[in-house]
């Protein structure tokens, strides 16, 4: 598998069936992901306290929908897309925090996520900007969860500086990095060949073999 970069010199925005589709398929199937990570939660919270940061550490598995519907997708708001379709779902399957609480924290990851592919603007698909996104993703899943709980300045808190470390580094390594080589492995099957995200990859492949 290669984790070069591809450019886009002029990228194709406008959205396709396909692309709505294939977005949604991502949305749903990550958002069991995300209600298992949320029933994961509870036990993972109680144990903070004792190991600083521990919270932080799934945070990841919430944002992963995002980067990935964007990089296979390649389409403004992919990510924001599927980050709150993932979110939505999640909550009808039933969480802790409601519907309304859901949405808002899935739409400021994904407009993280989407932010940092806006400022290449969609030209750029390769493994250093698909974890930096994840990244920033985690900042503001950090962000939502830290101001929303009115800690105010308590970096020392549940949601202070130990978990925007941990989240930080959850979601560079699983909606970054591992991301990014899931979208390779499912490229490599020819599943995405409707893609440029897939021709990309089995280009790459022939060129190689």
């Amino acid at each position: 598998m290669n984790s070069s970069s591809t450019v886009s010199e002029k990228p194709n925005l406008k959205w396709r069936v396909v692309d709505i589709t294939v977005a949604s398929v991502i949305a749903v199937a990550s958002s069991l992901i995300y209600w298992l990570a949320a029933l994961a939660y509870g036990p993972v919270s109680a144990l903070d306290s004792f190991i600083p940061g521990l919270w932080g550490v799934i945070n990841g598995f919430w944002l992963f929908a995002g980067p990935l519907a964007l990089i296979i997708v390649r389409k403004p708001g992919a990510a924001i897309y599927a980050e709150v379709v993932a979110g939505v779902v999640e909550a009808l399957l039933g969480n802790q925090w409601g519907g309304t609480a859901t949405f808002l924290v899935a739409l400021a990851q994904g407009v993280a996520a989407e932010i940092v592919f806006t400022a290449v603007l969609y030209k750029v698909w390769n493994i250093w900007i698909t974890t930096i996104s994840g990244a920033v993703s985690g900042v503001a899943c950090w962000a939502y969860s830290f101001f929303t709980n009115l800690q105010a300045i308590d970096w020392n808190g549940t949601y202070g500086f130990a978990n925007l470390v941990t989240t930080i580094l959850s979601g560079a390594i699983v909606a970054g990095v591992f991301t990014w080589w899931l979208y390779l492995g499912i490229a490599a099957t020819g599943a995405l060949d409707h893609f440029e995200s897939g021709r990309d990859v089995r280009n790459k492949q022939k060129a190689n073999a």
